[in-house]
């Protein structure tokens, strides 16, 4: 299989994975604060904290208000981590792989684009941001089933599962430290309503709050909320399912299965699988929260560039040539 086939389907379902995340972090937030009591100012900095682009968005915007949040992290042109420009880089992979996706995969990708260039030209994405968010978030999820109903689940399907995979790893470990980010107007406020809308709204940033409910049964704590999104083995968001199942398209891609690393990208991947495996989240919530979530973030950073240099890095010029909207 070429490189740039690869790394294309790859980074076009990271960018879809991303916008989608994104869309759902931005969506809850906007319905927190309809939520919070009255005397709760809003809390849009942690958003961009969390997306890790918190130097660039003061030096250009300054101050986070809910407006220049929400476009920074939507419509933002300028900014590679927007809605906007993570599903034009998606619609640019997809372009220069079309011999190799499904029609209905690029009718859907394409489809996702003009739509949301058509909404922020008509002003109904700010004027209807309810409706605008759950159409993104909606059409990313199409392209997903469309994918796995659609194209072959070979190679190239495995590569493009895996780095949906390891996004979503990725923005689960950000959206967790959401949490961290947001003050409590005091500190009795632990463990108070409005705490537990925080958590609630971390869950739903997740599309986890029901599956939660029905797995735990009792009360939102947020110990039960860090095991959950961190180490269920059965809900497709937890950190571990997503590293679990990222690991098995590597070693179907490597072509030898089995727990034996052969490569750079299958060394970092298994050993993150194998520290979720055997984590104990009392050491995790002793040594700090924000620290661990830090450290999860650095580890799928560091695998990604694994797959890079393992499989990607030896595209030759003839193959770099169609492929545009590459990774970042």
């Amino acid at each position: 299989m070429l490189s740039r086939v690869a790394n294309a389907v790859y980074w076009m379902n990271r960018y879809i994975e991303r916008a989608e995340n994104v869309a759902r972090f931005v969506d809850v937030n906007l319905n927190l604060t309809l939520d919070l009591p009255e005397g709760h100012a809003d809390q849009w900095e942690p958003l961009v904290i969390t997306a890790g682009d918190s130097l660039v968005f003061k030096k250009r915007f300054g101050p986070a208000t809910k407006e220049n949040v929400i476009h920074f992290l939507t419509f933002d042109s300028v900014n590679p981590n927007s809605i906007l420009s993570c599903l034009r880089q998606a619609r640019e992979n997809g372009r220069s792989v079309r011999e190799i996706i499904s029609s209905e995969m690029w009718q859907q990708v394409n489809r996702s684009y003009l739509y949301l260039q058509d909404a922020i030209a008509s002003g109904t994405a700010i004027q209807s941001p309810h409706e605008f968010f759950a159409r993104v978030k909606m059409d990313c999820h199409l392209f997903t089933g469309i994918m796995d109903a659609t194209m072959s689940h070979g190679e190239a399907w495995h590569f493009g599962r895996m780095g949906r995979l390891l996004e979503r790893a990725d923005k689960t470990s950000r959206l967790l430290d959401v949490k961290y980010f947001m003050l409590l107007p005091r500190p009795t406020d632990v463990g108070s309503a409005v705490d537990d809308l925080h958590w609630q709204a971390v869950l739903k940033s997740a599309s986890a709050l029901e599956m939660y409910r029905k797995d735990r049964r009792r009360r939102i704590t947020p110990w039960d909320v860090a095991d959950f999104l961190i180490l269920d083995r059965q809900f497709p968001r937890s950190i571990r399912y997503c590293v679990t199942k990222a690991e098995e398209s590597l070693q179907v891609i490597g072509g030898k299965p089995g727990r034996a690393f052969h490569n750079k990208a299958e060394k970092r991947l298994g050993r993150l699988r194998s520290e979720l495996d055997y984590i104990d989240l009392k050491d995790v919530f002793q040594k700090g929260f924000h620290e661990f979530l830090d450290g999860i973030q650095t580890e799928i950073n560091y695998v990604g560039d694994g797959i890079h240099d393992t499989f990607f890095a030896a595209i030759t010029v003839d193959e770099t040539a169609p492929v545009s909207g590459g990774p970042q």
